[in-house]
């Protein structure tokens, strides 16, 4: 019965997360053409669309977690589901650039509705399998802009950039709101049990739900693990978002075509989906800080390759490989937090460790790069260099934590 409802919970958490991951990191791409020719913009307007959405998500996820310990799960994923589904409507009949970015904003603020209890309640529903669990979820919103990429294509050509708008809205908020309704915390629906049932007064129910000891927000500051986590995701998620502003240019500074160009980004984001599934599962069972730092090296070594590299193959697998790196960092760092500070908390605290991708990778990665290559004309030697030892310093930084073993989640797996 639990096992069943576990699952259902998971797949619910991964439709739902789905369609942010799309409009996120797949819409603005499609459209960006669209809004460059309507809106008499260039490149570097649309380019701007990102830094809005990472903002946004730097800045309300550790809301966004304060907010599902104290309205749950299935809540928070609804309303956040409803934002990003409505906001839609202010995409269709924007009359500006600025507009645009108001989008962006708010479809960040969305996503932070949605990712945080998504990956909350997952890992409530299989303690004993946080890894895998989270990845599958990461997976879902890694690989989401790959596959809708093209139907966002698809549908702009055939229907018209208003009609697919609204159908767009449509078509999620359905699939989004019955996505939500299976993804409520077990505690919540094992303490509704059993009172409906009479074994157990309220009191008792909500007692026995709660889980065993974890660390508040205010004590994890004060922990080394925490900083540890953060400054990771500040290095770590810098050398990761940059690839996906250089992988096209790189390629076409090195003599490629455009279209092998393409494939080193392709070959990035395709590795980075697929990771987030693989890392999560092995780290079950190899340790979270282990394939983190394994693949955060292999990605530093990478990126001291790439520029000195010939041959599209093989810059292909080094795109690959910095892109399974990044995928591992989503995918690992949900149950790290969950090992270091407990499970009770985890959304708040995740949220906090989130603030160092949202507020800084986006300057030390895309910007900071961007500013070099202009200064420099075009040095990608520089640039993949400070990135790589980004990604050295991050595999160091993440064998420091020591998760605390008496910090558990309760398993809830095996009750019926």
């Amino acid at each position: 019965m639990t096992d069943k409802r576990g699952i259902l919970a998971v797949m619910g958490a991964g439709l739902a997360i789905f369609w942010p991951g799309a409009l996120s990191f797949g819409f603005p791409g499609v459209m960006a053409p669209y809004w460059q020719e309507t809106f008499q913009v260039g490149s570097a307007a649309t380019g701007n669309i990102m830094f809005f959405i990472l903002a946004a998500v730097g800045s309300f996820m550790y809301l966004a977690g304060r907010l599902q310990e104290r309205f749950g799960a299935r809540l928070m994923i609804s309303v956040g589901v409803l934002i990003c589904s409505l906001n839609l409507f202010t995409v269709a009949y924007a009359g500006s650039i600025g507009i645009i970015y108001l989008w962006a904003f708010i479809n960040g603020f969305a996503t932070c509705l949605v990712y945080v209890p998504a990956l909350t309640t997952v890992q409530r529903w299989f303690p004993a399998r946080r890894g895998l669990v989270t990845g599958i979820v990461n997976l879902c919103f890694g690989l989401s802009a790959a596959i809708m990429s093209p139907v966002f294509h698809y549908m702009f050509e055939s229907m018209g950039y208003i009609a697919m708008n609204v159908t767009l809205a449509v078509v999620f908020v359905v699939l989004g709101l019955v996505a939500a309704t299976f993804t409520e915390m077990p505690e919540r629906i094992q303490t509704a049990a059993a009172i409906q049932e009479e074994k157990v007064t309220t009191q008792q129910s909500v007692e026995e739900a709660l889980p065993p000891l974890s660390l508040t927000v205010k004590e994890s500051l004060r922990t080394k693990n925490f900083w540890l986590l953060w400054f990771t995701w500040a290095l770590q998620g810098s050398a990761g978002i940059a690839m996906v502003t250089l992988s096209v240019g790189f390629g076409l500074a090195k003599g490629l075509t455009p279209a092998m160009a393409v494939l080193i980004l392709t070959a990035f984001n395709l590795t980075s989906g697929l990771s987030r599934l693989l890392s999560g599962y092995l780290s079950d069972y190899m340790g979270r800080t282990g394939i983190m730092s394994i693949t955060f090296l292999a990605a530093g070594i990478s990126y001291f390759i790439l520029p000195r590299g010939d041959g599209i193959i093989l810059i292909l697998v080094l795109a690959g490989i910095i892109g399974f790196a990044f995928g591992t960092l989503f995918a690992v760092s949900a149950p790290l937090v969950s090992d270091c500070f407990g499970i009770k908390y985890f959304g708040a605290i995740f949220g906090l460790v989130f603030t160092a991708y949202g507020l800084i990778s986006g300057l030390l990665g895309p910007s900071l790069s961007g500013y070099i290559l202009d200064r420099t004309a075009g040095n990608y030697i520089i640039v993949f260099s400070y990135l790589g030892a980004f990604c050295i310093a991050s595999a160091l930084l993440i064998r420091f934590i020591k998760p605390d073993l008496t910090v558990q989640s309760p398993s809830l797996e095996g009750k019926a």
